[in-house]
């Protein structure tokens, strides 16, 4: 094992998820709604914090997982969450309900999300949460910078693809995509950007307030 897969290794079993959270990850995993790393998710908590968010998006539910992880950080937050699998939101309803979240605290909505967000409010969200068709993620990026507001945190998990981005050999369209996407917010003045290497990766992008 290198030096890096060993400090990988390491800061994945640090992290010490709540109960709540993994027995939420346990049904996920039973259902096939991959849920995000306990790294990512521990991060989310620590935007959500930072940011004493008020209000949260997240785009792709699976069975609750990253949206316990965000209230977490932000216990008194309004979550709005998006997914097309009912299936999925009702096992969060469940998870959030075990962790005995107000029910006033979460909005869930059931549709496709490119059919959603057009009509979701500019500017309402504090922190956008983007972990939904892959192959869709710069629109959705596009529809998240949008609902942020100014100095509001978009977060997109997942981005380096299971080691695929980092691969000059891998171009299908998803990898490329997600290519795409590093490289034009790391070079947007629109944005602040930074990728993390923890679990799966994550994009964060900090909405710069205009002048």
């Amino acid at each position: 094992m290198s030096e890096l897969d060993a400090v990988a290794r390491f800061a994945r079993e640090t992290v010490v998820e709540p109960d709540h959270i993994a027995r939420a990850r346990q049904h996920a995993l039973e259902l096939g709604a991959a849920p995000v790393s306990p790294g990512v998710g521990a991060q989310s908590a620590i935007v959500t914090a930072a940011a004493a968010a008020r209000t949260i998006i997240e785009i792709g539910t699976g069975a609750g997982v990253s949206g316990l992880w965000l209230l977490h950080g932000a216990p008194d937050a309004v979550l709005t969450t998006i997914d097309s699998e009912p299936e999925h939101l009702s096992a969060a309803r469940e998870a959030f309900q075990a962790a005995r979240v107000p029910a006033a605290r979460t909005r869930f909505i059931t549709g496709r999300a490119a059919e959603v967000l057009p009509r979701m409010n500019d500017a309402a969200y504090d922190v956008v949460l983007i972990d939904a068709d892959p192959g869709r993620v710069i629109d959705y990026v596009a529809h998240g910078l949008r609902l942020a507001r100014p100095g509001g945190t978009v977060l997109v998990p997942r981005v380096l693809h299971g080691g695929r981005v980092a691969d000059p050999v891998q171009r299908d369209g998803i990898t490329r995509g997600y290519r795409s996407l590093l490289q034009e917010t790391q070079s947007s003045p629109a944005v602040i950007a930074a990728l993390s290497t923890v679990g799966e990766g994550l994009l964060q992008l900090n909405v710069v307030p205009r002048p």
